[in-house]
């Protein structure tokens, strides 16, 4: 940024953006990304990347500069945006956690529903059976041994009709220890941030 642009206030630069200056939209991106990021960063959502967020709480800034009115002088614009980013990014993680987003928030990729093997090199194997390890450990801790077995096979990417095959449970017993098991390690890792 140069010195003349750091020069100008947020709230002049709003009334340029808000007047569709798109430049100076760009500056408030720039001044404010940092912040973005920040709040993205702590915060986890389910079935998605920290980007996500960062992408929320950018349109919860352009929603700022947008809604901003200058006249009102017991609210800064600083204040207003990181107000404004906060809602949104909460918003965000409000929606993933609701149970109209739980297709989206259990996908398989594609190659795997489709039952076809995706090659993965020795490094990457390795790498994905101590993360298995460790995952085992935690869900351990929170699950039934009857509940970790499922989990485990489900994640292996086995149907709950396959899961009945082999472990000789009913369709609504496995289904209903996967439910369980879901809702307790969101719980688990709810806890832990």
């Amino acid at each position: 940024m140069d010195n003349q642009t750091q020069k100008i206030t947020d709230e002049s630069l709003v009334k340029m953006a808000q007047s569709g200056d798109r430049s100076a939209l760009e500056q408030l991106c720039v001044r404010y990304g940092e912040v973005v990021r920040s709040k993205a960063r702590r915060f986890f959502l389910i079935g998605g990347e920290t980007e996500d967020l960062v992408q929320e709480g950018m349109l919860g800034l352009c929603a700022a500069v947008i809604d901003y009115k200058d006249g009102d002088k017991s609210l800064s614009f600083k204040n207003f945006a990181h107000l404004c980013i906060s809602r949104r990014i909460a918003d965000a993680l409000r929606a993933s956690a609701s149970k109209k987003n739980l297709p989206l928030n259990n996908y398989v990729p594609l190659m795997v529903a489709a039952g076809e093997a995706l090659e993965i090199d020795p490094e990457e194997g390795l790498i994905r059976s101590e993360g298995r390890v460790e995952l085992q450990e935690k869900m351990r801790t929170v699950l039934s041994e009857m509940e970790l077995e499922i989990m485990m096979l489900y994640i292996d990417g086995m149907s709950t009709a396959d899961i009945c095959e082999k472990t000789g449970k009913t369709n609504k017993s496995i289904d209903n220890a996967l439910q369980r098991s879901k809702k307790k390690l969101q719980k688990l890792y709810t806890e832990q941030r």
